[in-house]
């Protein structure tokens, strides 16, 4: 099989009667054969079937990620559904307790009606789960936070032997429990920090990109939250920067029910750059329906104006579709060079843009193996669309497969629950807990259950087992 199909898998029809969890949300995976789902009702249930039972485990969650990171690894393993393992369990004054496969959108409903936030933004879907989220290093934006696995005080999970382990803040493992890829255990109930929810002014404008390698770093510096959007075609950019709102603003949010408010001076300086954009949508995936949620996604870029609202209001606001999306953490210090570099790149390949390049920064993260641990890092995101028949154009690959390089070669870290061709990183290198992370796999799941094809290969031994268990003390 090509490297493309394996990094950018093709879509495949539904099937009649099947059971749609035993293919990921993007219907470009089978992630295990028809009867290897099981859905435990209780964590009690959930222990005895480890504690009973043998072979390879994984989680499927919302099953939004890649499906490397889901399948099984072997005929007869099982894919854990824990659908009923959701809701709050516990609030207390600066902390909530949900069950494991709890959607962010639930979260987010439940805090915001309290007056209440994590302290890590959202990221623009709600529908993966909170365990999902974590375990793949889900980020929002803003330097004064970084990834919602950030956010956790404790992890409690069920270990590959169905017995029960929790782990706080100062456990020396929590930076592996917390961002575990899955490898780990069966998370079941996650303790997470919350603060007071502020309501934002966010401003939208559209600037030139001629400066954009010094005005990321400025949006980011001088704003609570910024995020941008860079049309290379066009060479323009439509940036979002958020502050905490005046006492006017409050007062007039509250005013109107604490909904949204979407400011009535609108500005269509962006719509030809968008009409530019859905050409080449349009020509490269043959999609008829103009109404349907891949055109939906650039659409909303026309006519936009500032808003007023909480965080999740502003920010959460993304239309799930299926799609390939790429996206790689550089440290932000060389987010200028790398936006340099994309320059250079684009002017000489012209590449099939079906949408701007998603631009988004956080604080360093403490998680192990977040794209963010140790350092302030800009995300640089990339889509291509799916065409009708399933299929990706072969522009929209090539496009993929160049943009990594360039930002593999600086040093960039991929997020986990999307697509990467795992054969331009040298993980080690990249990740300087990458062996105490091996030696907490080996002391939680000695036998590996947790694990598939795609993580056996990712973690495979480079160094003797007992050097990494050290490491994990250190």
């Amino acid at each position: 099989m090509a490297r493309d199909d394996l990094a950018y898998p093709r879509r495949q029809p539904d099937q009649a009667g099947e059971d749609v969890r035993t293919r990921n949300w993007a219907r470009n995976a089978t992630l295990g054969s028809a009867g290897s789902v099981r859905a435990p009702r209780t964590e009690d249930e959930l222990r005895e079937l480890l504690a009973t039972t043998q072979g390879g485990v994984r989680v499927i969650g919302s099953r939004m990620s890649p499906g490397r990171m889901l399948s099984l690894a072997a005929q007869g393993d099982t894919l854990l559904d824990l659908s009923h393992l959701r809701g709050l369990v516990h609030l207390g004054e600066d902390r909530a307790t949900f069950a494991a496969a709890t959607t962010l959108g639930e979260i987010y409903t439940c805090l915001s009606s309290r007056g209440r936030m994590l302290p890590s933004s959202p990221g623009v879907i709600a529908h993966q789960t909170l365990a999902g989220a974590l375990a793949t290093g889900t980020h929002g934006q803003g330097l004064g936070q970084s990834c919602i696995a950030d956010s956790a005080l404790s992890v409690r999970m069920v270990l590959a032997d169905g017995s029960v382990a929790e782990y706080e803040a100062d456990h020396p493992w929590f930076g592996a429990v917390k961002l575990g890829l899955g490898l780990l255990g069966v998370v079941t109930q996650v303790t997470l920090r919350t603060v007071p929810s502020p309501v934002y002014s966010c401003q939208k404008a559209v600037t030139s990109a001629a400066t954009l390698e010094t005005d990321l770093l400025t949006w980011n510096r001088d704003n609570a939250l910024s995020k941008a959007w860079w049309f290379p075609d066009q060479d323009q950019v439509h940036v979002w920067t958020a502050q905490e709102a005046s006492e006017t603003e409050v007062e007039r949010y509250r005013a109107g029910g604490s909904v949204l408010i979407e400011e009535q001076v609108t500005s269509a300086v962006l719509n030809s750059t968008v009409d530019r954009t859905l050409e080449h949508m349009r020509g490269d995936t043959k999609i008829l329906d103009e109404q349907g949620k891949p055109f939906q996604t650039v659409n909303r870029f026309k006519d936009f104006s500032d808003v007023t609202g909480d965080v999740y209001q502003v920010f959460c606001r993304g239309i799930a579709t299926p799609q390939i999306n790429v996206e790689i953490g550089i440290p932000l210090a060389s987010a200028g060079r790398v936006v340099a570099a994309i320059k250079r790149w684009h002017a000489e390949t012209r590449p099939h843009m079906h949408y701007p390049v998603i631009l988004r920064a956080t604080g360093a993260s403490d998680s192990w193996l977040s794209p963010s641990y140790g350092q302030e890092t800009c995300f640089f995101g990339f889509v291509v669309y799916y065409a009708e028949d399933g299929s990706l154009a072969p522009e929209g690959v090539d496009f993929l497969r160049a943009v990594e390089r360039v930002l593999a070669e600086e040093g960039g870290r991929p997020h986990w629950g999307k697509y990467f061709d795992e054969a331009l990183y040298d993980w080690s290198a990249l990740y300087p807990r990458w062996a105490a992370f091996r030696g907490v796999r080996a002391a939680l799941d000695p036998h590996h259950r947790f694990d598939n094809a795609f993580t056996s290969e990712l973690f495979a031994p480079t160094v003797h087992p007992s050097r990494d268990l050290a490491g994990a003390r250190a």
